[in-house]
């Protein structure tokens, strides 16, 4: 019996200290969209995804959406400070840490903010806080983007 109290007692303890789960989850291609755009999330190379201590997944179908939601009190809501952020390199599609990734700028995005994230350092490539700060202030290829939607629809 005292085995079996202290066998319960250790696997308490196990379970109270273990770190939550935020490794890169696969997407569920008919079933995750993006938080911000609401749309379906259609490219592994610039897809994010960003995983709280609960362990909680929220997905975005381009870097830019996620910088757009940071500034929601739904990122706050989300407990976004404590998430892990994952984005599928631009050229491979594997995921790579979002903070620690480099970002060039000029490619065709699915929301069309154009920045590809790398995981080796280029030239004339961005960090994290770096491409924060360019799509803040609008150094983007969104109002492309839009123009070149709009016109499709007026066809």
């Amino acid at each position: 019996m005292k085995k079996i109290g202290f066998l319960m007692i250790v696997l308490i303890g196990f379970g109270c200290s273990s770190e939550p789960d935020q490794s890169p989850r696969e997407i569920n291609w008919d079933r995750d969209v993006c938080a911000q755009c609401l749309m379906g999330i259609a490219d592994q190379n610039y897809a994010v995804q960003a995983i709280n201590k609960y362990e909680d997944v929220i997905w975005f179908d381009d870097i830019g959406c996620l910088v757009e939601y940071m500034k929601s009190d739904d990122w706050k809501r989300f407990n976004g400070e404590s998430a892990k952020i994952w984005v599928g390199d631009c050229e491979t599609g594997k995921w790579i840490d979002a903070k620690k990734a480099w970002y060039r700028f000029g490619d065709t995005t699915p929301m069309g903010y154009g920045y590809g994230a790398l995981k080796e350092k280029r030239d004339s490539t961005y960090d994290f806080n770096t491409m924060i700060k360019r799509i803040e202030e609008g150094k983007t290829k969104r109002e492309d983007f839009i123009k070149k939607h709009k016109m499709m629809d007026k066809e």
